[in-house]
């Protein structure tokens, strides 16, 4: 029988590799709803990454979801691009969530033009963040987005359907928005941990 040899003198001889956790990163893209913040690998949204945002419809608050990001980043004299939103933004609504509106561009493009036009806006580096909803996007397409968003080191936001939460997704981070039976997310995807099982909670507000 071998012999027994207590752990913390094979410790301290430095026998047994003794591993530590990896130290929580913090963000520096905060979504500004703490809850989420909290459940999230970075604390924030992915930087230089694409997020992918499903919802059961369009107007469901999927844009009040992004306005404590829009906010900061226009305050930070940072430009966004939203591109063909199916609904105008309320401009009095935006500016009264601290959205500076001299730094939103909106932009109307045709159905096949929309993939174009954010690619286009990710690669320039000259946008915080890009805003789109595109009516059909395939894995390449969205890859291409992904890539796009490191290249020119900004926040891509694409708004699909849930019919496509079943498909694979090249997305940093992938979030299903929910309006019943309360306004929360479900974390479906994120790059660096575990989704949460339990859906997050956004009723408590925004910082």
């Amino acid at each position: 029988m071998g012999q027994l040899v207590a752990l913390d003198s094979l410790l301290h001889s430095r026998q047994v590799w003794q591993g530590r956790a990896a130290p929580q990163p913090s963000g520096s893209q905060p979504t500004g709803w703490p809850t989420l913040d909290s459940a999230l690998p970075s604390g924030g949204w992915p930087e230089h990454a694409m997020t992918e945002i499903l919802l059961p419809a369009d107007g469901v608050g999927e844009l009040q979801l992004l306005l404590p990001t829009l906010a900061r980043l226009t305050r930070e004299g940072r430009p966004v691009m939203v591109i063909s939103p199916p609904y105008v933004p309320y401009v009095a609504g935006w500016e009264a969530r601290g959205v500076v509106m001299s730094q939103v561009d909106i932009v109307r493009a045709d159905e096949r033009d929309v993939l174009w036009a954010a690619e286009q806006c990710l690669r320039s580096a000259s946008c915080a963040a890009v805003l789109a909803w595109p009516a059909h996007a395939d894995d390449r397409a969205l890859r291409r987005l992904q890539v796009a968003a490191d290249t020119g080191k900004a926040l891509a936001f694409v708004f699909r359907d849930r019919r496509h939460a079943v498909q694979a997704s090249p997305a940093a981070l992938r979030l299903e928005l929910e309006s019943t039976p309360a306004w929360q997310v479900r974390v479906r995807k994120c790059r660096g941990g575990n989704p949460p099982v339990s859906a997050v909670s956004l009723v408590s507000g925004w910082s």
